[in-house]
């Protein structure tokens, strides 16, 4: 889950990083930095017209002479430079509609500058997704070049370093040194490759800070916050490896800062039915409130939090009351150092007789040690969920709160980070063949299964879908069964945003499975893939028109919630939420965006057509009402109250079962989680 405004423009992959990929055929005296871009067809170069270094000047093939207008770098942007980084080869007018004419153009960053290379030889644009292409098919010198509808022909394959499969070795030793309050020096050891390794992508926490091509790089910080930094390794032909080690750190504040804020004044509280709204005047401070803690008959309850550009709101509604009770309520101010004010005056607000709330009674059901992330409601109304980090499925009576382990699912592994035991669903007719589907990491891959629960216990698993490619974090994750009978399953990128525009690849996207784990013949792409264009999409729910809904995490600026259209493409990484290219022909925007400190949201559930979102950042469950097309009347609850939250489901009595995730769910440590499972009883 999330360096400022960064999108992963640093992974679109792509094309020619080191001279030795692909030798020219002939050399000047004066032979340029760069590398060759070979047409398959023709055997010869792409090339800058009458090596002119002019704007709008075309591009064409002709035969490699080594001079500078055939030397092509890629670069940590995902761009094709040429005249040693000059100009970019760009999309004339930014056209997305084939055909279109290539050209160079001083680089602007624009998604018409971006590029990517497929699995079979071709290059792509990134915001059009069309080919480049030879035109006519012609072979001879001075042939122009542009972009067309891939077809697979050989004048839209380019020999480059693409055969390479092979990623490269996993960093080593990363390790900071020269930590103050807002910068620290990150380093590792070189990964190796078969081929060469072009770049490393730093990370903090599943966010993508930066590309380099060195083994060392200064890294702006936030003072007091706590990170796990972490690098990938990446060659030319777009393979990144498993991430390293992660390396905490905890910044030294910029400012020491000992004066507490002031007290909050004139608490005062309402009641409507059971659910409680209070509000108070704005604590000062010598440098910024930054959050209110709420507490409840002298507990902790919630917390409303600012920025430090922002601060913090001054009201909280606290939901899910019991009926006909008087609650005492006092709030203090804290501020970015964790210097706490006086408490507020206390005020008392006694809740009505019944709840006339769309959130109502909330009950907790269990506890575990490690964190519950697929759940599901079996026939009989018991729950089954998987437990990530310990590999286990628990079988919990909410009734009682008795719970069994049903069994240990086999070949699970770890990732340091968010990998593990995921996804749950059940069979549509479970009652009568068992059958239990599972997402989970192994050693190698993500992958999906399905294993027969008989007796309380699990049998042989049988693998539907493997060789999802797998990685610290972004890995997915959410199974859901269609009104159609089809599984559907949401992948993650695995840390390489050039997967999710890949359409061959299964990565950064939603699947779309039979049952027997064939592919359905309707299927947009004649492969699993039903949706693409994703990050790390991990919620998925069905509305009462059979239309799938998807939530995802974005990088750094904005998380969003989907509408899923068949064979839709919603832009990542050229996009996130409505940050970058997203106004592009062709991606799909999405219906809600958070930002990620409100955000951070992990799985959904619909039930009557009001959509319920579990945020982990954010620490809330958002209220978000389906009209139409739009999702309305946006509320949100448990702001705080209870921590991080990550699953939400729909419960057999029209309300919602609820799990936090509030410990150790990014070190992949079995046990060291304190986590509690909730029924929420919903209102009108």
């Amino acid at each position: 889950m999330f360096s400022s405004n960064v999108r992963r423009l640093g992974l679109l992959t792509a094309v020619i990083a080191a001279a030795a990929l692909v030798a020219p055929t002939a050399t000047t005296a004066a032979a340029a930095t760069g590398s060759t871009v070979i047409g398959v067809a023709s055997g010869r170069c792409l090339d800058v017209v009458g090596n002119s270094t002019a704007a709008k000047t075309r591009v064409n093939i002709y035969d490699c002479n080594g001079q500078a207008n055939q030397a092509w770098t890629f670069t940590t942007a995902g761009e094709l430079r040429v005249y040693d980084a000059a100009m970019c080869l760009d999309v004339a007018g930014a056209s997305t509609t084939s055909p279109a004419d290539a050209q160079i153009y001083p680089c602007t960053g624009g998604a018409n500058q971006k590029w990517r290379i497929n699995a079979d030889g071709s290059i792509t644009g990134v915001q059009s997704g069309l080919c480049l292409d030879v035109t006519g098919a012609g072979t001879a010198n001075s042939t122009l070049v542009g972009l067309y509808t891939c077809n697979g022909g050989g004048n839209q394959k380019w020999r480059t370093s693409l055969g390479d499969t092979q990623p490269p070795s996993v960093p080593a030793d990363p390790r900071v040194s020269d930590l103050v309050c807002d910068a620290v020096t990150f380093s590792w050891n070189a990964a190796t490759d078969n081929v060469g390794v072009a770049f490393y992508d730093v990370y903090h926490d599943g966010q993508l800070m930066k590309s380099v091509s060195t083994l060392s790089t200064s890294l702006t910080v936030v003072g007091g916050v706590t990170w796990g930094l972490y690098v990938n390794a990446r060659d030319a032909a777009g393979n990144v490896s498993q991430a390293s080690a992660t390396v905490p750190i905890t910044p030294p504040q910029c400012q020491p800062d000992t004066q507490a804020p002031s007290a909050p004044t004139k608490l005062a509280g309402s009641a409507s039915g059971t659910t409680v709204t209070l509000n108070w005047t704005a604590a000062t401070d010598n440098i910024g409130v930054r959050a209110y803690d709420v507490y409840r008959g002298g507990a902790k309850v919630g917390a409303v939090t600012g920025t430090a550009t922002a601060p913090p709101a001054t009201t909280f509604v606290d939901s899910g009351l019991a009926a006909n009770t008087s609650y005492a309520y006092h709030v203090v101010a804290r501020d970015a150092q964790a210097n706490v004010s006086a408490p507020s005056a206390t005020t008392t607000v006694t809740t009505g007789a019944a709840c006339g709330d769309s959130v109502c009674a909330v009950t907790q059901i269990a506890t575990d040690t490690d964190i519950p992330w697929g759940l599901v409601t079996l026939p009989d109304g018991t729950i089954l969920y998987t437990r990530r980090d310990a590999h286990d499925i628990v079988h919990l009576n909410p009734a009682t709160g008795a719970k069994t382990s049903v069994g240990t699912v086999p070949g699970v592994d770890n990732t340091d980070g968010e990998g593990g035991l995921l996804g749950l669903a059940v069979s549509a007719g479970f009652a009568g063949d068992h059958w239990l589907y599972i997402m989970h990491t192994s050693p190698s891959d993500n992958r999906i299964v399905r294993i027969k629960l008989e007796n309380d216990q699990l049998g042989t698993e049988q693998v539907l879908l493997s060789g999802l490619l797998r990685n610290k974090f972004h890995n997915g994750g959410r199974l859901r069964f269609g009104p159609d009978g089809k599984l559907y399953a949401s992948t993650g990128d695995a840390q390489n945003g050039d997967n999710a525009q890949n359409k061959a690849s299964l990565n950064g996207k939603v699947l779309r499975l039979n049952p027997d784990g064939t592919v359905p013949s309707d299927n947009p792409f004649g492969n699993y893939v039903w949706s693409y264009g994703h990050r790390n999409p991990q919620g998925l729910a069905f509305d009462s028109q059979g239309r799938l809904w998807e939530q995802e995490f974005g990088n750094a600026v904005m998380d969003e919630t989907n509408l899923i259209t068949r064979g839709g493409n919603y832009g990542w990484p050229a996009c996130e939420g409505t940050s970058g290219t997203c106004g592009t022909a062709g991606f799909i925007a999405p219906k809600r965006t958070y930002s990620t400190a409100e955000g951070s949201c992990s799985g959904i559930a619909i039930v009557r057509d009001v959509l319920y979102v579990a945020c982990e950042r954010g620490t809330r469950m958002y209220r978000e009402v389906i009209s139409g097309s739009d999702l309305t009347n946006v509320q949100a609850y448990f702001n705080g109250t209870y921590g991080r939250l990550r699953t939400v489901e729909p419960a057999p009595d029209g309300g919602l079962w609820l799990t936090t995730t509030n410990n150790g769910d990014k070190d992949s440590i079995p046990g060291n989680s304190n986590e509690r499972i909730f029924h929420v009883a919903l209102g009108g």
